[in-house]
């Protein structure tokens, strides 16, 4: 059965991959580096201090420091056991997927870039939903920038759909930290209201 799914995710691997043209490579890989998505964070900064105000806000911002260092390190410890190898560094899919000089070493399982964004999307989405349900639209973020993955041949699609289902439940959880810890240090409850 394991076999079948891993086939079955090769498979959708190859025709997601192959949907790709050259015209739009450099879109893709703008799109899967973070640095791109800085004026993205700066933004979302942004509205958490407009709302929080500073001492807050840099509360807050730690806080984020956190998630994203966590996530990060959490990502490599679960790539480091699991050890499965990128698609565009498997010999059975040599000449099969496109080919880029772009052929990160690390382990695959599971997607770091699906995993970080959805966690940080999550939280926030949590954090300032109440202020305006537009935050909804920070979905887009982990779902543009996990598929950029597919795309380039550096994860397989299981690895890209595991990291947003851990990625949402650590970014609830996260959240629920943050809230805690926030009434701890500020002796009331998180308020963000419209």
């Amino acid at each position: 059965m394991i076999d079948n799914l891993l086939q079955i995710d090769s498979e959708i691997l190859v025709y997601l991959n192959n949907l790709g043209s050259q015209e739009f490579d450099g879109l893709w890989f703008a799109i899967t580096d973070q640095f791109s998505w800085i004026p993205l964070f700066v933004l979302i900064l942004f509205f958490v201090f407009k709302k929080l105000g500073l001492k807050q806000g840099l509360f807050t911002l730690l806080f984020i420091a956190f998630l994203v260092a966590f996530s990060d390190q959490f990502t490599n410890f679960i790539k480091n056991t699991t050890e499965r190898p990128r698609p565009c560094n498997t010999a059975d899919l040599d000449g099969i997927i496109r080919s880029f000089t772009y052929k990160p070493q690390s382990f695959s399982f599971w997607s770091g870039h699906a995993f970080v964004s959805t966690v940080f999307s999550v939280f926030i989405i949590l954090l300032l939903k109440n202020w305006s349900r537009l935050f909804f639209i920070l979905l887009l973020y982990p779902l543009v920038f996990g598929y950029s993955r597919i795309y380039l041949g550096v994860h397989y699609p299981f690895d890209v759909l595991v990291g947003y289902l851990s990625g949402t439940i650590f970014g609830f959880l996260m959240y629920k930290g943050y809230r805690y810890l926030f009434t701890l240090v500020f002796k009331k409850e998180l308020d963000i209201s419209e």
